[in-house]
C-alpha cells in the first residue's frame, strides 16, 4: 500500500461542500492515522496553503503531528507564533465520511474560490485541494520560475534533480 499521495484528480463539489476523496488518497489517510482500524473513518487535518493561500493542504494525522512537534521545538519567536497560527489555529481537523467524502467548510471553500470542482494534487507527504483554474494558472507561472541555478539548455527536471544531488554529495564529501 502506498504511503504517499500521488496524482491529480478532479471531483465535483456539491452545494454543502462535500467532495469525494480519491480512493488511493483514502488508503494513505488510513495508513497515516494511528487510531484508524477497519470500520472507522480516517482522520486528517486541513490548513490553508503556503503564503498566497491559493489552495488547501491536507495532512495525515502522523504528518501533522510531526510538523507540530517541529513547531513546538522552536524557541518563542515571531516565526513560532506565525507557524502556530497558520498550522494549528487555522487548521480544520476532520474525517472522511462513510461515502469517502470530505465536507469542506464554506470559509475554506471561499478562501480558495472553490465552487463546482475540486482538484486534488498529490504532493507526496500531503495533498492539496485547488480550484482547477487557479491550479492551471499556477502551473503556467511555475513554468517561468527561476530554479535558483543555471541548467544547460534542454535539461529536464529529473536530470536537474540528479545534478543537484550529485553536487550536494560532492560538496559534502569534500568538507
Amino acid at each position: 500500500m502506498s504511503r504517499r499521495f500521488r496524482g491529480e484528480y478532479t471531483f465535483k463539489v456539491d452545494s454543502k461542500g462535500r467532495v469525494s476523496i480519491p480512493a488511493l488518497f483514502r488508503r494513505v489517510l488510513e495508513a497515516g492515522d494511528p487510531d484508524y482500524t477497519e470500520g472507522l473513518r480516517p482522520q486528517l487535518v486541513i490548513v490553508y496553503g503556503d503564503g498566497d493561500q491559493e489552495y488547501l493542504e491536507a495532512y495525515t494525522v502522523n504528518e501533522i503531528d510531526k510538523l507540530e512537534a517541529k513547531i513546538e521545538s522552536l524557541p518563542s519567536s515571531p516565526l513560532k507564533r506565525k507557524l502556530v497560527r497558520q498550522i494549528t489555529t487555522r487548521s480544520h481537523h476532520t474525517e472522511v465520511d462513510p461515502d469517502g467524502r470530505l465536507v469542506l467548510p464554506a470559509r475554506y471553500r471561499d478562501k480558495i474560490g472553490l465552487e463546482n470542482e475540486a482538484l486534488f494534487v498529490g504532493t507526496s507527504g500531503t495533498f492539496q485541494i485547488w480550484n482547477p483554474e487557479t491550479y492551471d494558472a499556477h502551473l503556467a507561472e511555475e513554468e517561468d520560475e527561476d530554479l535558483g541555478f543555471d541548467l544547460p539548455e534542454g535539461t529536464n527536471a529529473l536530470d536537474a534533480l540528479d545534478m543537484v544531488l550529485s553536487k550536494r554529495n560532492a560538496d559534502g564529501a569534500g568538507g
